[in-house]
């Protein structure tokens, strides 16, 4: 008997997603916190059997304010093995970690990111943006971000540029769209030394 409570206590410690064994000055697997996330994992467990009928109002209330008020993984843990038994106990899925804010970029990084936009207006309309892509992209995802944001917006143009001229209509709206683009490309320069997203409209994006 004692020998299936320990195998329960450490099945249910490793569906828990907490260590069965410790080391020097480690809290036992039971006496861990539990997170909001855990606690309301349980309660979709719990939410779950009574909607397919597996215990009635009082024993749902019951389960629900134990599973809501746990403090530690030794109090959701008996709730999960009355659910689903001594098997087959579902993981309680541990807090995500939280996503690491990107750095600042530095001001060397904002001029080339400021440069792949820029420097489509002294001629280098692709050549510029790739060039800032294959060198500072490599080492700066705020200039590969920009750079690659250029880019597309200038393969687009330039596509526009050849297709536009087998129709009327394009004829017409070419010189608008060469305009455009020489405002946005300002625009964008400005957004990145300035540290703003930036995103060209009717833009394909052909290279991700």
């Amino acid at each position: 008997m004692e020998g299936d409570c320990t195998n329960l206590r450490r099945g249910m410690a490793v569906m828990a997603g907490v260590p069965t064994h410790r080391g020097p000055g480690q809290v036992p697997p039971a006496h861990l916190r539990v997170t909001n996330q855990d606690r309301e994992h349980v309660v979709e467990h719990v939410q779950a059997a009574y909607a397919e009928g597996r215990f009635d109002k009082l024993e749902f209330d019951d389960r629900l304010e134990r599973a809501m008020t746990a403090r530690t993984h030794g109090d959701l843990m008996p709730i999960m093995a009355e659910l689903y038994g001594t098997s087959a106990i579902p993981r309680i899925r541990p807090m995500p970690a939280p996503a690491r804010p990107e750095a600042s970029p530095e001001s060397n990084e904002r001029l080339g990111a400021s440069a792949a936009h820029l420097l489509t207006l002294v001629g280098f309309p692709v050549i510029g943006p790739l060039i800032l892509l294959l060198t500072g992209g490599k080492t700066s995802p705020y200039i590969r971000r920009h750079a690659l944001e250029a880019l597309n917006f200038q393969l687009t143009v330039v596509g526009a540029t050849f297709l536009l001229p087998f129709t009327i209509i394009g004829v017409v709206l070419l010189p608008v769209i060469w305009v455009a683009a020489v405002v946005l490309s300002i625009a964008g320069g400005i957004s990145a030394l300035s540290e703003n997203p930036f995103r060209y409209p009717m833009t394909v994006r052909l290279v991700k």
